[in-house]
């Protein structure tokens, strides 16, 4: 006789924090797409090396 568990046992048991995660990292990949934009046209005036810091920064404060 099943036990109650058995058409549990093909489930991935974490399959909603993986779609978190993956959400997640979609974001973060947008948001410095979207700030590497920002800094190409408005803030010209910034040299590259500017710019790399910005961009790390960002990236250390969104992978928190």
């Amino acid at each position: 006789m099943a036990d109650g568990n058995f058409n549990r046992s093909p489930l991935s048991t974490n399959s909603y924090q993986s779609g978190v995660r993956a959400g997640k990292a979609a974001m973060r990949t947008i948001a410095l797409q979207a700030l590497e934009t920002t800094l190409n046209n408005h803030c010209s005036t910034f040299s590259a090396e500017q710019r790399a810091t910005i961009i790390n920064t960002f990236k250390e404060e969104i992978n928190k």
